[in-house]
């Protein structure tokens, strides 16, 4: 199924369920920017732009990818320094780098520009001992993904 929205566009893989969306502006003029959430499980109707909400659901071999924008005045700073969609690797990933540890995950996170726009990768997997197997899930996630 291919999504498109916001200058994101993703060809998901077999079996994958994603979304993108911008939540509604807040009352204080928030300028709310895109998230992308894509799974090899489904996605509940109800998620935090981390993932909250879909995290507690995943087993051993699930993989949940999110991708955050921000701002504009981002992408020139040490933080946003990388440039294009990163590629992950298996002893990238740790029990440590999730924002809610849940047991026996493990995940990644990665800021980066690409044409000007400041990104965060979020990568949950459901198994960090089978974090080997389930990375290559993520890279073809990744391939199908296209910022514009």
């Amino acid at each position: 199924m291919r999504l498109a929205a916001h200058g994101l566009a993703v060809d998901t893989p077999a079996g994958w369920d994603a979304r993108i969306y911008r939540r509604a502006q807040t009352d204080a003029g928030e300028d709310n920017h895109p998230v992308l959430h894509a799974a090899n499980f489904p996605l509940p109707a109800e998620r935090g732009d981390f993932g909250s909400g879909a995290v507690h659901l995943m087993r051993g071999d699930d993989v949940l990818v999110v991708l955050i924008e921000y701002g504009a005045d981002s992408a020139d700073t040490a933080l946003f320094a990388n440039r294009g969609l990163p590629r992950p690797r298996a002893n990238d990933f740790d029990p440590r780098m999730l924002q809610r540890t849940l047991p026996g995950q493990s995940g990644g996170q990665w800021f980066f520009t690409n044409g000007g726009r400041a990104f965060c990768l979020y990568v949950v997997l459901g198994s960090h001992a089978r974090r080997a197997h389930l990375v290559p899930r993520v890279h073809e996630l990744l391939d199908r993904l296209a910022i514009g």
